[in-house]
């Protein structure tokens, strides 16, 4: 009778387990690689979510500017300006 997949399963965790108690410094590895990659995932995904409110709030300052620009009084001939002396 073949072997269920929970008990090869089993026998696999177990073999693991076994290595791993007779070297520690791989199984610290391992978790310090692990929490490494959760680390970054989750430094990456905050600084994007930043660089997106940067980006937003970037258009919406110029769009604000050009809103204040499109109020400007532009005088129609500019030979009325005249320098004084």
């Amino acid at each position: 009778m073949n072997p269920g997949i929970s008990e090869e399963t089993g026998q696999t965790v177990r073999s693991f387990i076994d290595a791993m108690k007779q070297q520690p410094a791989t199984l610290a590895l391992i978790i310090a690689n692990t929490a490494m990659l959760i680390f970054i995932f989750y430094a990456l995904s905050k600084g994007a979510e930043f660089r997106d409110t940067m980006i937003k709030s970037q258009f919406e300052y110029q769009k604000h500017v050009t809103e204040l620009l499109a109020k400007c009084v532009v005088p129609d001939n500019r030979t009325e300006l005249k320098l004084l002396e």
